[in-house]
This record gives C-alpha cells, sequence and structure tokens, in this order.
C-alpha cells in the first residue's frame, strides 16, 4: 500500500500539521498584537535625541555625520538635518525632503518626525518600513511553520503509521484464517506492546485449536473400538440373549461413557472452565475412597495428625486420584501403592505400581492426549485423556505432575499441588 492510500497516515499526519499550524496563527497573532510598532519607535527616538549630542554647525568635520548614523542605526530610519536656510548638511539612508509645510511643524506626514535644533537647523528622520504588513508577516510565518513540520514530521509519521498498518494487516490475516502469522513486536512503546499481546493471543488460540482439533482425531479413533465391540455384542444379544453378552455390551457402554466425560472435561479445562464452588480439600481422604476401588494401599503422614488439606476442587481433585490409580491398575502390576504426604507449601500425591515402568524417553510424553508408545498394539490400548488431565487438573491448582522410575521396577507418578491457592480458574 502506497503513502497516498493510507488513510491512518494522513489522519495522523494532517492532524499533526493541522495543530501546529494552529500554534503558529496563534503565535502570529499575538505578535502582531503586542510587537514593536511606530508609537514605540518614536518614543526611542526621543530619548536618543535627548541622549544624543548634535554637535554644531561649526564643529569639527564629520562630526555631524557621525552623530546622524549613529541616531539613523539606533531608530531604524532614514535621518536627514538641514541648515536653516534649507541646505541638506548630512543624511544617512535617503534623504528626507524638507519642504515649506514642514517648517516648524513636528513631522506633517505619517512616518516622519522633524525636530528643530535651537541653532535653527532642522533633524528629519523617516521610519523605515518593519517589513510586511502584520497579515502577511503571520501568513509568511504560519507558511514558514507548516513547510518545517511538514518535513519534519513526515518520516515519523509515516513510521508510526507503518507499524500501525502492519498490525492491522497481521490482525486482518489471522482473522482470515492463516493462524500462525504474528505481527513485529520489536520495540518499547505502546504499538510494540499491542503487537506481543495480539502475538500472544494468537499462539493461546492456535495451541487451542490445534488440541481441540488433535482432540478430535484422538477421540473419534477411539471410540470406534467400543463402538464396534458394542454394535456386535447386539447383534449378538439380539440373536441370543445371555448373561455374557449383556455385560459385554454394559462394559462397552461404561468405556465410551468415560471417554465421553473425559472428552468433555478435558475440553472445559482447555478452554477455561467457570469458576465452581470450592474449599478446604482432604487429599488424604480422597485418596482413601479412591483406592478402595482399585484395592490400593494408601500411605499417609500428616503433619501432627491433621488431615492432609489444600484449597481446591473436590471433584476434579477426586479424578485426579481415579485416573492415577486406573493408570496403575491397566499398565501396571499390583501392589499399588498411594502416598499423601505435605511439607511447607506443597502437598504431594505419589502413586507407584510394579509393573514393566516407562521408558525414560516417554516419561514426559505420556501426559500427551491419546499417546500411544512405540510397539504397543491398538488392542492393548494407549493412555487416553487420563493422564493428560491430570496434568490438567495439577495445573489448575498450582503444581505439576511428572513420571519417575519406581526402585525396584515399575512406575511412579508424583503430583505436587499448592496447599494455599491456585494459578487458575477452577
Amino acid at each position: 500500500m502506497t503513502v497516498f492510500g493510507r488513510r491512518l497516515f494522513w489522519k495522523v499526519y494532517l492532524t499533526l500539521l493541522a495543530s501546529l499550524v494552529a500554534v503558529a496563527v496563534l503565535m502570529g497573532t499575538f505578535w502582531g498584537m503586542v510587537g514593536e510598532n511606530p508609537h514605540d519607535r518614536w518614543g526611542a527616538f526621543h530619548i536618543r535625541l535627548d541622549d544624543l549630542n548634535v554637535p554644531a554647525r561649526d564643529g569639527p568635520p564629520g562630526a555631524i555625520a557621525a552623530a546622524v548614523d549613529r541616531l539613523s542605526e539606533a531608530i531604524s530610519a532614514d535621518v536627514s538635518v538641514y541648515s536653516g536656510d534649507g541646505t541638506l548638511i548630512a543624511a544617512h539612508g535617503a534623504p528626507v525632503a524638507l519642504t515649506a509645510r514642514d517648517g516648524g511643524g513636528m513631522g506633517m506626514r505619517p512616518g516622519i518626525m522633524r525636530i528643530d535644533l535651537p541653532d535653527g537647523r532642522a533633524l528629519l528622520a523617516r521610519l523605515r518600513l518593519p517589513g510586511p504588513r502584520p497579515g502577511l508577516r503571520i501568513l509568511t510565518v504560519v507558511l514558514i511553520v507548516a513547510g518545517g513540520v511538514a518535513l519534519a514530521a513526515f518520516p515519523v509519521t509515516a513510521r508510526l503509521t507503518r507499524r500501525l498498518e502492519a498490525l492491522r494487516l497481521g490482525v486482518e490475516g489471522w482473522g482470515a484464517g492463516a493462524l500462525s502469522m504474528r505481527v513485529d513486536d520489536a520495540g518499547h512503546d505502546e504499538v510494540a506492546v499491542v503487537a506481543r499481546a495480539f502475538n500472544a493471543a494468537a499462539a493461546r488460540v492456535e495451541e487451542l485449536l490445534n488440541s481441540q482439533k488433535a482432540l478430535l482425531a484422538n477421540a473419534s479413533h477411539e471410540l470406534r473400538s467400543p463402538l464396534a465391540r458394542l454394535r456386535i455384542a447386539v447383534e449378538l444379544w439380539f440373536a441370543q440373549p445371555g448373561a455374557e453378552l449383556k455385560d459385554e455390551i454394559v462394559r462397552n457402554l461404561a468405556e465410551i461413557d468415560q471417554l465421553v466425560e473425559e472428552i468433555l472435561l478435558a475440553s472445559r479445562l482447555d478452554y477455561g472452565a467457570p469458576a465452581r464452588a470450592h474449599g478446604r480439600v482432604d487429599l488424604l481422604g480422597l485418596a482413601a475412597e479412591e483406592a478402595a476401588r482399585f484395592s490400593a494401599c494408601v500411605e499417609g503422614m500428616p503433619e501432627g495428625g491433621k488431615p492432609v488439606e489444600i484449597e481446591g476442587d473436590a471433584i476434579l481433585l477426586r479424578r485426579l486420584i481415579r485416573n492415577l490409580l486406573e493408570n496403575a491398575d491397566r499398565h501396571g502390576r499390583p501392589p499399588v501403592h498411594v502416598a499423601v504426604t505435605c511439607g511447607g507449601d506443597k502437598a504431594r500425591i505419589v502413586v507407584s505400581d510394579h509393573g514393566p515402568g516407562i521408558a525414560a524417553s516417554e516419561r514426559e510424553r505420556v501426559f500427551e492426549p491419546f499417546y500411544r508408545p512405540a510397539g504397543r498394539a491398538e488392542s492393548s490400548g494407549g493412555w487416553g485423556l487420563g493422564l493428560s488431565l491430570v496434568r490438567q487438573i495439577a495445573t489448575r491448582h498450582g503444581g505439576d505432575v511428572r513420571c519417575e522410575a519406581e526402585p525396584g521396577g515399575g512406575s511412579r507418578f508424583v503430583v505436587e499441588l499448592a496447599r494455599g491457592g491456585r494459578s487458575g480458574p477452577l
């Protein structure tokens, strides 16, 4: 886009130019109102004349001419001195004509003053034009200021509006679907701050959309297996009803229900769930309740016999513990241990099993949605959304989760949570 097609450029540029021209007009008007005028200069003439010792006519040669030169420069006027018989004695600048009408007067024409000296000589002064008339002077000042400002403001305005135009084009391109587009955020001014804020928001939106796309694709893939098994079980049950087929149908429905529930929860956490009622939650009590469903052993070391409590959402924290136990039950081997401890401003939940363990290169990737390790058959399943939800819930409660190797074989998942608060909306 050329400079002449940039509306924002011209708005900023002309506004700046008009503002400074208005200032120039006010300054010129003020100057014309209070500036020098002929009355002030005549006053200066009287003062100079009083201070000036005009040499006598029989004084040294050149003395009168020197005095006239000094007076002429002092009041910026043409000065002439005539003898009593009308002979021009000395002059500086264009001679001021001595006419019959001037005799004995103080100057019959505007801008001319006559002073009769005691010895019969006459001194006449004519003010030189101070320059253009007030209106023309104001116009001249305005034109000079406008021209100077126009030259000085052009590159500054062009640079500023160029960055704003680039920001606008970037936002338009991003809004048109180019989600990977980012704008230049170099600098420390307000434009750079806006650009950085846009880039951060764009990155977050792109991350959320990519996460939702991956979640939808993986969920569709994961739903195929239980749906296919359910369809076959239903067809067989219609052909020959039986308790075993009924149990298979119920099991597949439960698997689908759990997957849908996890997908909804993951979406709610990704997009920032609305705040729910929260309060003090006893982690040790939640762990004991959930461990009973999986025949896991619970260990707790509360301070001074008090329960291990944190500020949080009891429903989400229960889901966190349940997902860890389900993961240990599905991918590990018993015995499964749950330890709940606290220290300082952190509470810790540790779930360990004695299964085959997880390779060091995959201990971080298991928290990705629907991650399946290399070489694992589809029938054996992946980690689904369970561990991904564990990390999201831990982050919402001011903590995180990590996977470690259990001494003696197996895996250990360590969750650390802030006891006094949270880092995001619950």
